[in-house]
């Protein structure tokens, strides 16, 4: 073969080379472009619901509708009588909340509708049922909104059923205040918890309870039929020291001694009705109070300015017919009995949750009688938290 037809062969090979990568170079891209083919491809929207089915739901649940690869247009969430739950799309269209609690026994269906990156929709759509209870609990809480209480007064929260389950029923409490305060619940019985402070409420305190109980299982098929909030205010720091041998009973106020009364205490002779050493409070204030003893021979006494300070039967007030012994001998049925104007002056001073730190007896008081919060050390009291 001659070289200039050599030349020429190898440049038709060249030539054929070139065309078939042009043509492989284009075929790459078109493939790798946009256009209709890359909307194909694009995913279509994913939809999740809180919950998306099912029986026996918590009607206290998180309710909420959500959007992966798309925006939620619309969501409706429908009871079964007819009525929407209102709730609220989020501004970037990714999610719906629920904005009220749903209903115990009740059938709710999804709607809506959802659109993709495709372009495409896809139908929001589910339902479920919210749990039966066997029962509904009601509790009430103490002290009630816009009290102005004691240092002393304790958080009381009281169920109209046992509670099974307390440390599900504790974790729905929470306590804030204005100041620091260290404080604890603790079960006093299967119907009652109980928050105090480690030490006496620091004057002033504004304090705010929330009791979330709705939807909370207490166990053996009993719910928290409601939520309850309170808000109140501790006064000024008032506590009374009775000391039954001295026979005198001294009220200090913030930190200052303001009165002195002679008293008589419960006969130290007799331990059924000596007054027992321990810290009580101001219980409820009665101007004129019924008692009965018959055990010991009396019925339909009346005695004015009463202070309960224990359900065991002790109360501050005042005793005109003992008034001989008055800062001298103990010979009451274990109240402390003052004159009718130290009674009055006492009792206009006195706010309920006050403490009445009572010393002197010859036993104490066993910690089962109402209010016997501060009967227990604060190590006790922990103990008694179900967390």
């Amino acid at each position: 073969m001659s070289r200039s037809r050599t030349r020429l062969l190898w440049a038709a090979l060249a030539g054929a080379l070139a065309a078939v990568l042009l043509i492989s170079g284009c075929g790459a891209q078109s493939a790798s472009g946009g256009g209709s083919g890359s909307r194909a491809s694009a995913p279509k929207a994913q939809v999740h619901l809180e919950p998306g089915g099912g029986a026996d739901i918590n009607p206290a649940a998180p309710i909420r509708a959500s959007v992966e690869q798309g925006r939620l247009d619309s969501v409706k969430l429908t009871n079964g009588d007819g009525k929407e739950v209102g709730g609220q799309l989020s501004p970037d269209g990714h999610s719906w909340t629920a904005g009220e609690a749903l209903g115990y026994g009740k059938d709710y269906t999804w709607s809506g509708q959802a659109t993709g990156v495709d372009g495409k929709t896809v139908q929001v759509q589910g339902s479920f049922r919210t749990v039966s209870p066997d029962k509904k609990v009601r509790a009430t809480i103490n002290p009630t909104d816009h009290s102005e209480v004691g240092i002393a007064m304790p958080i009381s929260v009281k169920f109209d059923e046992p509670v099974t389950d307390k440390a599900a029923a504790e974790r729905a409490l929470a306590v804030r205040t204005s100041v620091p305060v260290e404080g604890s619940w603790a079960w006093l019985s299967s119907t009652q918890v109980d928050w105090r402070p480690k030490e006496y409420w620091p004057a002033n305190t504004q304090v705010e309870v929330d009791a979330n109980l709705y939807g909370v299982h207490y166990g053996k098929g009993a719910y928290g039929r409601e939520d309850l909030t309170t808000k109140f205010t501790v006064g000024r720091a008032q506590i009374v020291k009775a000391d039954a041998q001295t026979h005198q009973m001294v009220v200090e106020r913030d930190g200052k001694q303001v009165a002195s009364y002679a008293a008589s205490y419960g006969k130290d002779k007799d331990p059924e009705l000596n007054t027992p050493n321990g810290t009580y409070m101001v219980m409820q204030k009665n101007p004129v109070e019924i008692m009965d003893n018959p055990r010991y021979g009396y019925t339909d006494v009346e005695k004015k300015w009463a202070i309960r300070m224990s359900n065991h039967g002790e109360f501050i007030h005042e005793n005109e017919e003992n008034r001989a012994n008055l800062g001298k001998v103990n010979t009451s049925h274990g109240c402390i009995n003052l004159s009718e104007a130290d009674a009055k002056a006492y009792f206009d001073s006195a706010m309920v949750g006050d403490p009445i730190e009572v010393s002197g007896g010859v036993r104490a008081m066993e910690p089962r009688y109402e209010v016997f919060d501060w009967m227990l050390d604060w190590g006790q009291w922990q103990q008694k938290s179900a967390l």
